[in-house]
């Protein structure tokens, strides 16, 4: 798996979050072992992206989160467009 950047990761955790899921299936989906996975659902829930609910306990994608969530897809269609017109170049 090539490098990815702190955004990457977090649009990969937000969009496994999308439906609610816990904490076991987001370290593997993410592909992050246990305490990069804290450290980035601390960060994401301190922000308002994500909510943990204590009775499923499960963690499910916000409103803002939502938002961060499409707002990042559109970001990467943009930035990989270029890239791929010079490709069939």
């Amino acid at each position: 798996m090539k490098n990815r950047s702190r955004l990457d990761i977090a649009t990969m955790i937000l969009e496994s979050a999308r439906t609610g899921i816990p904490k076991s299936k987001i370290m593997f989906e993410a592909y992050l072992s246990y305490s990069q996975l804290v450290e980035y659902l601390n960060y994401l829930d301190q922000n308002n992206l994500l909510e943990y609910e204590k009775n499923t306990h499960l963690y499910k994608l916000t409103g803002k989160g939502l938002r961060v969530l499409n707002i990042s897809k559109e970001m990467n269609e943009l930035l990989v467009l270029p890239q791929s017109r010079k490709a069939l170049a």
